[in-house]
């Protein structure tokens, strides 16, 4: 596959939600596809990068996947990020129309396009590629070393209060964020839509046997280091550390060894996204988990403004500021100062690299 192919993204009936995830982040930053369009039919005739974050960005929502084939895409990615990662059944016969088309298939889901008798053997016989990206990082067992400790970068890791909030888009502007300040900053993705996105250096998680994801972890923290000493190496998070469905966080502080973290909480998220039965936990109660795990400070709450006004979101951080006494900050507004905030958080404990 080259670099940027062309590619436009299945998201049927989610992208006004959270299920839409893998979509929105790949509408908010993509250095392996050039995204050319989006498929829901609830939107039709927007810009997903209007409709996602106010910026008009040149991708239009269309109808219907033959309604997508006017932008000549390569490949068709699944766009959806459903619970348990379950193919939705009315993609099926939209991916077997764009195979017989010879457009290649990119899947993040549980469910494997690959694995399917009948998709399978329409891309046979169509020499139709398809990159289920989970399968990728299935049967790699890639033990803990301890090597990690070589690594001079100062280490954050943004992790959350709950999933599909937020920490993967707020990693990739402060990585942004500290380049444009001069610092050299590497990612390290958690997740199949970090390799999506075209991070470099992604262990998928959720799809590596448990006793080597600790180790999955820690070789690309260590590869980063080894390919280009930066100053700064972030790492994304999963799910929460108290979620009772997706209990993230533990292997990423264990193995990836931060030296400060960064929480994501959405104040006008009441319940977990997708768990009417289970509100969302006090950041406190998150913080000073995720401080004692770690060892180490919770530095700032970033802010997920989801069911929040402007004013509201601000008011939000100001209570945010006061009640915790760290800084609150919302990302979409005040990436600059997260940026200063860090620098000046690492250059104080000089592990920023000379």
């Amino acid at each position: 596959m080259s670099e940027m192919e062309r590619a436009v993204i299945l998201a049927e009936k989610v992208f006004s939600s959270t299920y839409g995830k893998t979509a929105h982040g790949l509408i908010r930053f993509s250095a392996r596809f050039k995204i050319v369009a989006v498929i829901d039919s609830q939107l039709v005739g927007l810009d997903a990068g209007e409709y996602l974050e106010g910026r008009n960005k040149g991708i239009p929502i269309v109808a219907t996947f033959e309604d997508s084939l006017q932008f000549d895409p390569k490949y068709l990615i699944i766009g959806a990020a459903t619970d348990g990662g379950i193919l939705p059944p009315e993609y099926r016969e939209v991916i077997k129309r764009a195979i017989s088309k010879g457009i290649g298939i990119v899947n993040g889901l549980h469910d494997f396009i690959s694995d399917d008798p009948e998709m399978y053997g329409i891309a046979q016989e169509k020499n139709v590629e398809i990159i289920d990206v989970r399968k990728i990082f299935r049967d790699r067992k890639i033990p803990f070393t301890g090597e990690i400790e070589k690594v001079k970068s100062f280490k954050i890791a943004v992790l959350g209060t709950d999933s599909a909030i937020g920490k993967r888009t707020t990693t990739i502007m402060l990585m942004k964020e500290l380049q444009r300040r001069g610092f050299s900053t590497e990612m390290v993705g958690t997740g199949q839509t970090s390799w999506m996105q075209g991070i470099e250096h992604t262990a998928v998680i959720d799809a590596t046997i448990n006793d080597f994801v600790a180790g999955a972890i820690e070789n690309e923290v260590v590869e980063a280091w080894r390919k280009s000493t930066p100053d700064f190496i972030l790492l994304e998070g999963q799910g929460s550390v108290v979620h009772p469905a997706y209990p993230g966080s533990f292997e990423i502080i264990a193995a990836g060894r931060p030296d400060a973290i960064i929480l994501q909480d959405a104040p006008g998220r009441k319940l977990l996204d997708g768990f009417e039965n289970y509100p969302m936990p006090d950041p406190g109660r998150v913080i000073r988990i995720l401080e004692l795990l770690s060892g180490k400070r919770v530095v700032a709450i970033t802010i997920n403004t989801q069911n929040l006004t402007a004013q509201e979101a601000l008011q939000a951080s100001q209570e945010y500021e006061m009640k915790y006494r760290i800084p609150a900050i919302i990302p979409m507004v005040d990436m600059e100062r997260l940026g200063e905030l860090v620098a000046e958080f690492a250059s104080q404990r000089q592990i920023i690299i000379d």
